[in-house]
């Protein structure tokens, strides 16, 4: 072969290796670019199925949180006193419950009143007479009492730390009752009674009659059923007779106790936060709420030198309550002392 020809055998096969280069250079640059794309094709695919699952759990998120609000809304209906037309009075100290009663013990004086004889329900204020009944019915104070399924709340569902088959003694439920309104305490009490709950809830009734109590009635011994109703007039009377037990004073008042179940130790904290304040002198007190009754209060507490009974039903607010009783003080330090009617 001549060099012309080797030449030209040369050319022709360089030709044909570059041409079988350009097309695997093709392919390969065909094959990656098909990658490219079904890469492409992935992450909108992703991105697409992303925004879906955000959407998703964003409208997930809304659905609950309506949910949760219509639930606000069923729980925050209106109040016996609010459906009565009960807020629209107004009265001098511009009190934000509904119903007041302002009464100076040593003399009866009435100092201040708004709706008082309305008869209302009084939610856990029944409490103090479920305690007054317990103490005065010479029952041991240190017999261990059960927590069963029948003091499960029903009514409202309710929660509860006393767990069903919590012992305590009754000297310790009856102190969770008044200190910390606690409703399964405060059954226990009723249930384990002579007689049982019904035997308790007449005595109840029939106590009231004794005091004069003549618009008040009670259905069970917590407070839980908007059928527990009474006047603030009725309540003062309660009151006074309470607040002079020793005991329902120690446990209505006390800041905070520790109870033992089984391995576990519970701290429990006072219901009115005014017992702690310094510039409070308070005998006796009881708070109470439930949606019926809105949030109420009552007191014995001493103040410029007298001491008054203090009650307040269907307060508007949680903290309203105690501002009412903050009025309520702060106005009887400026008006003119009496002296009791000995």
């Amino acid at each position: 072969m001549t060099i012309r020809n080797s030449l030209r055998f040369l050319n022709h096969s360089s030709r044909c290796v570059l041409g079988v280069v350009a097309v695997v250079a093709v392919f390969f640059v065909s094959m990656s670019n098909s990658s490219a794309a079904q890469k492409d094709t992935e992450v909108k695919n992703s991105n697409s199925a992303s925004i879906h699952k955000r959407k998703a759990t964003s409208a997930l998120v809304s659905s609950k949180r309506k949910t949760v609000r219509s639930v606000v809304l069923v729980r925050n209906r209106p109040s016996f006193g609010q459906l009565a037309g009960l807020h629209q009075v107004s009265d001098a100290l511009d009190l934000k419950s509904s119903v007041a009663l302002v009464i100076d013990q040593d003399t009866n004086e009435i100092l201040f009143r708004k709706n008082d004889q309305a008869v209302v329900p009084i939610a856990s204020i029944t409490k103090l007479m479920t305690g007054l009944l317990i103490s005065e019915a010479n029952l041991p104070m240190d017999e261990v009492i059960e927590i069963s399924h029948a003091d499960v709340d029903t009514e409202k569902g309710s929660s509860s730390r006393l767990r069903v088959g919590a012992q305590l003694s009754r000297r310790e439920m009856l102190h969770l009752a008044l200190m910390s309104s606690e409703n399964r305490a405060a059954n226990a009490l009723g249930r384990t009674f002579p007689g049982g709950l019904p035997t308790f809830v007449s005595l109840m009734n029939e106590k009231a009659r004794t005091l004069g109590m003549q618009d008040t009635r009670y259905v069970e011994p917590t407070g839980l059923s908007s059928k527990n109703q009474s006047s603030a007039h009725d309540l003062a009377l309660l009151v006074s007779v309470a607040s002079q037990n020793p005991l329902l004073r120690e446990y209505s008042t006390s800041h905070g106790h520790q109870v033992a179940v089984g391995n576990r130790v519970l701290q429990y904290n006072n219901t009115n936060r005014l017992v702690k304040n310094p510039i409070w002198d308070i005998g006796l007190q009881k708070t109470g709420y439930i949606s019926e009754a809105g949030q109420c209060l009552v007191m014995q507490a001493r103040v410029a030198g007298r001491k008054l009974i203090m009650v307040f039903l269907d307060s508007a607010g949680k903290l309203s309550r105690l501002g009412d009783a903050e009025r309520v003080r702060h106005w009887v330090e400026t008006i003119p002392v009496k002296q009791p009617v000995i």
